[in-house]
């Protein structure tokens, strides 16, 4: 008996225990009921905070600012209100705009749209410019520029070449005005080519040589002089060609290779008028001194009306030019032509006198 009553004591102590415990855990339950409630109530909160933030965005879309424009809150008692403008600007803004107007005008200011300042009309030139493009007759592959330019030209062509009657054939067929440019004795001695005119020869053989050269190359609107210093300052010779001119109703272009020429003399006694020469383009073979004697051509030009130029087929880089200048010359005012309209168009014709 004595060691049952032993054993039993532990017993007896562990019940007094098990209140304690029960009391520990229904505290514990206590703590998590309530921090659950919290976390509850706080989840509540927070969602009914968005709607009402969402709910407010709803009824007050943003306004949307254009670009580079700094919004200005203006007081609250005297909103600024600013009228949209009557034409939308020539670039749109890249942000987009809201889809529907704000219920009230906004009290942002809009920055003007930028104008450029108004254009100064730029002075124009006036005068009318003739092109002469001579030698053709050598090489039909050096003229193919020339006949795709896109303005009006006068080619010369010499006579008694393998391609001459084919050179004058494509002038023709491109639009182009074609001369005759007749070969003349020079004072230096170089050999002007075939079907030229020599000191020596009297009117009869003059008119010959020309008529010969016409029909290989013809029709013709006229011709001018190929070297020629010789011829063009003996008087009489150019009495001789020039009657011969105004007997077929043919233009004569004064190369001018000499600054004694007696062609002028020799016109003023016949009672006609003849075209210049003003300028050489290509004196020297670069572009851009083929630029400067062009723009001395122009400067001519407006001081007495028109000026004559001449180029040559060979060279190289002068089609180029010419046409890489030509839409300048239109914009600036001047007008292309041949020589023949130039003539025709002056006060004074050279068949004003009815020959």
């Amino acid at each position: 008996m004595a060691k049952s009553q032993k054993k039993s004591t532990p017993v007896k102590k562990a019940r007094k225990k098990s209140p304690r415990r029960r009391k520990k855990a229904n505290s514990s339950d206590a703590i998590r009921a309530v921090i659950l409630t919290g976390i509850l109530i706080a989840v509540s909160a927070l969602i009914s905070i968005a709607i009402i933030v969402i709910h407010s965005a709803a009824k007050s879309p943003e306004t949307v600012l254009p670009p580079d424009v700094t919004a200005v809150t203006a007081p609250a008692a005297k909103p600024v209100t600013v009228p949209a403008p009557a034409k939308p600007p020539e670039k749109p803004s890249s942000v987009p705009a809201p889809s529907k107007a704000p219920a009230e005008p906004s009290s942002v200011p809009v920055a003007a749209p930028r104008r450029e300042p108004p254009r100064q009309d730029v002075p124009k030139r006036t005068g009318t410019v003739v092109f002469v493009i001579d030698d053709a007759g050598n090489n039909l592959r050096e003229l193919e520029p020339f006949l795709r330019f896109p303005g009006p030209l006068t080619i010369a062509v010499l006579p008694g070449l393998p391609n001459s009657a084919e050179a004058a054939r494509r002038i023709r067929s491109a639009g182009k005005e074609v001369f005759l440019h007749q070969p003349m004795e020079a004072i230096g001695g170089q050999n002007p080519g075939p079907g030229a005119i020599y000191t020596g020869m009297g009117p009869a053989e003059i008119r010959s040589v020309l008529e010969r050269n016409i029909a290989e190359i013809g029709p013709i609107a006229g011709m001018n002089n190929h070297q020629g210093s010789k011829i063009t300052m003996d008087r009489e010779m150019m009495e001789t060609v020039l009657a011969f001119c105004r007997e077929n109703r043919l233009y004569f272009l004064d190369s001018r290779t000499t600054a004694d020429t007696a062609a002028p003399a020799a016109a003023e006694r016949l009672g006609i008028k003849i075209g210049e020469r003003d300028v050489f383009i290509d004196n020297i073979q670069e572009k851009a001194s083929m630029i400067r004697y062009v723009q001395d051509g122009l400067t001519k030009a407006e001081k007495k009306g028109s000026a004559v130029m001449i180029g040559h087929t060979w060279s190289t880089e002068l089609a180029a030019t010419l046409e890489e200048l030509y839409p300048d010359l239109i914009a600036q005012g001047f007008s292309l032509t041949t020589v023949s309209r130039l003539m025709t168009g002056a006060i004074n014709s050279p068949w004003d006198d009815g020959f």
